[in-house]
């Protein structure tokens, strides 16, 4: 897989994407579930949300908040199909395969580990 640094520079430049952060809340739940947890809920997530051809409520399937993952998909552009063909170049209209569906995820999960970096 390529660097993920040329993506996260594009991201920084979207004021829609680039306004997301970690609350407290969320930094707390990270710690506590520890990173094989986060990353599992990610690929759960994935799984279920985003990985078939014609997700359900596409476009408003990922909610705003409430969970480190879906913050991070909203400031990574992988919150919905639209959103993956725009930034990430998969296609709409087929299901993603197990090698998107890991990509996905390490992208969730590196803007995750940015997050937690941060003072």
């Amino acid at each position: 897989m390529n660097s993920l640094e040329p993506l996260f520079s594009r991201l920084a430049k979207s004021s829609f994407r680039s306004r997301f952060r970690l609350g407290d809340k969320e930094r707390r739940y990270c710690i506590e579930k520890g990173a094989p947890v986060i990353k599992q809920h990610a690929a759960d997530f994935i799984a279920k949300r985003l990985a078939p051809a014609f997700p359900v409520n596409d476009g408003k399937q990922t909610p705003m908040r409430g969970h480190p993952v879906f913050i991070a998909q909203h400031a990574t552009a992988t919150c919905c199909r639209g959103c993956l063909a725009k930034w990430h170049d998969i296609p709409q209209g087929q299901a993603l395969s197990a090698e998107q569906q890991r990509y996905v995820v390490t992208v969730i999960y590196h803007w995750i580990v940015r997050q937690m970096n941060q003072p």
